[in-house]
């Protein structure tokens, strides 16, 4: 805890010294590295107090401790070189850690409630995922069309049409996968009229 306490006032001291250089999207080699430092060594001490648990709780606090190392080491990445990529990756990192908690969580239920719980966990991943992707698209085109020619506009405003368009095929199919999961808790005429009202639903 005593290391831990001196890592975030290290952190605290460089970060000030580098106000300036956060300003401009660029963090000193030291500061860069201490404040990556600061992640490790959280991640470990989250990990350690995992240890507290057992079974499956453990497990879940793993992944939790896994994925803020994953998205802290993203949005650090972000601060020393922002951009429209660096915050699409920030958001994937949170996707994928929330998808990797949600995950562990569904081992806490049994059969079709368990499968039905990850295909949910992924829809959700999904989702955040195609925000994303049609999100940086989206800003990648407004870019485009405040510094390129008239052609490269119309083009970087069809890849965002695109991408938008993608990322509600890719939602739907998603949703889908979780509708024909539920499906299985029935059988017979049920589970034959519950896929019939999923394919209707989603237009499949």
């Amino acid at each position: 805890m005593k290391k831990l306490n001196i890592n975030a006032i290290a952190l605290a001291v460089t970060l000030a010294f580098s106000a300036s250089a956060m300003a401009e999207g660029t963090l000193s080699k030291n500061d860069y590295k201490v404040a990556k430092e600061k992640i490790s060594a959280d991640y470990k001490a989250a990990k350690t107090a995992c240890k507290a648990f057992s079974g499956n709780a453990e497990d879940i606090c793993v992944a939790e401790a896994k994925g803020g190392e994953k998205v802290a080491l993203a949005e650090l990445k972000a601060t020393d070189k922002p951009g429209l990529k660096a915050t699409y990756e920030v958001n994937v990192a949170k996707a994928e850690a929330a998808y990797a908690v949600a995950k562990e969580r569904c081992d806490d239920k049994a059969g079709n409630a368990k499968d039905v719980c990850v295909k949910e966990a992924k829809a959700a991943e999904t989702t955040a995922k195609a925000n994303a992707k049609a999100n940086k698209a989206s800003a990648d085109a407004n870019v485009t069309a405040n510094e390129k020619s008239s052609d490269a506009r119309g083009d970087a405003s069809k890849q965002s049409a695109d991408a938008r368009q993608d990322a509600t095929e890719d939602k739907v199919d998603a949703n889908y996968a979780v509708a024909k999961e539920k499906c299985d808790a029935f059988s017979g005429d049920a589970k034959d009229a519950c896929l019939n009202k999923a394919k209707a639903t989603y237009k499949k």
